[in-house]
């Protein structure tokens, strides 16, 4: 008894995509990472993507809890802005519209490491 393809493998819930990183979003990100991992100020990094939100947590050692995160919520866009930075205890850093100002806050920390270092 031949069994009916589309009976066969009921589809229960439908998929939403997934939002991730824009291509130059990410590479302004991946060219902030570089920066704080050549200054010796991070060594690794996380990336979570979810139906709403993606993150990219900034890690001093994998076996930490991340320096920073980094979210990207769309749903945000209208109101304080799509990106949110925040440090380790959950503060909010910055929030904004454009990714390049919520970055350059982890830019100014790099100068200071590298200065100070």
């Amino acid at each position: 008894m031949a069994s009916d393809p589309i009976t066969a493998f009921p589809v229960t819930r439908l998929h939403k995509p997934t939002l991730f990183f824009e291509r130059a979003e990410f590479d302004a990100i991946l060219n902030t990472y570089g920066r704080g991992q050549m200054a010796g100020a991070w060594r690794d990094y996380a990336i979570g993507p979810e139906a709403d939100v993606v993150v990219f947590c900034f890690f001093r050692r994998a076996s930490e809890q991340p320096l920073y995160r980094l979210e990207k919520r769309p749903a945000l866009q209208a109101r304080q802005g799509q990106w949110a930075l925040y440090g380790m205890g959950g503060q909010v850093l910055k929030r904004g519209h454009e990714l390049r100002p919520v970055l350059d806050v982890l830019e100014r920390k790099l100068l200071k490491v590298v200065k100070g270092g």
